[in-house]
C-alpha cells in the first residue's frame, strides 16, 4: 500500500475520531444499559467486542455511509493476507467523495462546489471496502488470532443500529487494558528469549572469529579486519565522516546498505552506536574495514523496533571511509 492511500484512509479515521472521541472515553447513551458480559464467553470474543465498540464509535459520524458487510469482507480479506478488495485509485476517489459529502452535510464550503450544491453520492459498499482494506484490516491484522470477528462486527452492528451493547465503556476499557498488558508481557518474554538466543549465538561466533588470521579484537570486544588499508588521517570521536557501508546480520541478511543505494552517507561519530564510533576512528581515510560488532556495542537489548535487528544481535559491517568533514 502506498503512503498516499494510507494517508487518505487515515484522514477519515482522524476526522471521525476527532469528532467523537473513542469508546474508551465515552459512556453508554442514556437509557442504554449494557447487557452482562457473560454473553461473551471467551477472551477472544470480549476483545473483539471491545475493539468493535471502539471502531463503531470512531466511525459514528459516517455510520450511514458504511456498508457493514463490505467492511467485514475487507477486514476478513486483510486478515487472510490477501490483496485489497478495492484498488488504491478507487479508494482515493471514494475517500474524496466521502470527505466532500461530510463537508456539505456539515455546512462547510467545498472548493469547486457552489453553495447549495447537493452532496456527491457516496457508494456505501466502496466506503466499507476502503476502510476495511486500508484502515481497520491492516491495523488489526497483527492481532487476528486474538480477535473474534463475529464479536467485533456484532458490536459495530449494534452501535450503528443504536442498540444495547453487551459491554459498558468501563468494561470495554478494562478488557482492552487487560489484553494490552498480556500482549506486552508476551512480547517482553519473547524478546527476552530471542535476546538470550542472539547473545549466545553472537558470543559463539565472536569466540571463533577472533582466531581467524587478520581479525583483531579490541578491549571493548569489537572485532575488525583490514580489507584495504588507507593513508589518510583518522577521524576523532566528534568528527563528521563520509562513508560507504553495508550492514548484515550473522545469517548474511543485509539490513542496510549505502552501497546498494548508490549513495554514500555523512554522519557524526557521536551520533552512531558505540561499535561504529570506535571502529571508524581506527580507520585512515581511504581504508575499508570489516567490523563485527557485539550486541552490547550495537543496538543492545532493544534491537530496532519492528526489526530487522533483534535484541542483542551481533552485526557485521563493511565500511569504506571516504573522507572527514572539515
Amino acid at each position: 500500500m502506498k503512503m498516499g492511500m494510507r494517508g487518505a484512509a487515515a484522514s477519515v479515521l482522524i476526522l471521525a475520531m476527532g469528532a467523537t472521541g473513542t469508546v474508551m472515553s465515552q459512556q453508554p447513551a442514556a437509557g442504554a444499559a449494557a447487557k452482562e458480559t457473560s454473553a461473551l464467553t471467551s477472551q477472544r470474543e470480549k476483545v473483539g467486542y471491545a475493539i468493535g465498540m471502539d471502531v463503531a464509535k470512531s466511525f459514528e459520524p459516517i455510520a450511514d455511509q458504511i456498508d457493514i458487510a463490505a467492511l467485514r469482507r475487507a477486514v476478513s480479506n486483510a486478515f487472510e493476507g490477501k490483496q485489497p478488495l478495492i484498488t488504491q485509485e478507487e479508494a482515493q476517489k471514494t475517500d474524496q467523495s466521502l470527505r466532500m459529502a461530510m463537508a456539505v452535510k456539515a455546512g462547510q464550503p467545498v472548493p469547486g462546489m457552489a453553495p447549495g450544491t447537493p452532496a456527491p453520492k457516496v457508494d456505501r459498499e466502496k466506503v466499507g471496502l476502503m476502510l476495511g482494506s486500508y484502515a481497520v484490516g491492516p491495523s488489526l491484522a497483527p492481532l487476528k488470532d486474538q480477535v473474534d470477528l463475529d464479536a467485533l462486527f456484532d458490536a459495530v452492528q449494534t452501535a450503528f443500529a443504536k442498540g444495547t451493547p453487551k459491554m459498558t465503556a468501563e468494561q470495554a476499557q478494562a478488557t482492552m487494558e487487560g489484553f494490552m498488558a498480556a500482549q506486552q508481557a508476551e512480547m517482553q518474554a519473547k524478546a527476552a528469549a530471542q535476546g538470550e538466543t542472539n547473545r549466545r549465538a553472537g558470543n559463539d561466533f565472536m569466540a571463533k572469529n577472533k582466531t581467524v588470521p587478520g581479525v583483531v579484537t579490541t578491549a571493548s570486544g569489537l572485532q575488525y579486519q583490514v580489507i584495504r588499508p588507507g593513508s589518510g588521517e583518522r577521524p576523532l570521536p566528534t568528527s563528521k565522516v563520509k562513508v560507504h557501508y553495508e550492514g548484515k546480520l550473522l545469517d548474511g541478511t543485509v539490513f542496510d546498505s549505502s552501497i546498494q543505494r548508490g549513495q554514500p552517507i555523512e554522519f557524526g561519530l557521536d551520533q552512531v552506536v558505540k561499535g561504529w564510533s570506535e571502529g571508524v576512528q581506527l580507520m585512515p581515510v581511504g581504508a575499508k574495514y570489516r567490523f563485527w560488532i557485539p550486541g552490547e556495542l550495537a543496538y543492545g537489548e532493544q534491537g530496532t523496533p519492528g526489526g530487522p535487528i533483534g535484541p542483542n544481535a551481533t552485526l557485521t559491517f563493511d565500511v569504506e571511509l571516504l573522507g572527514i568533514a572539515p
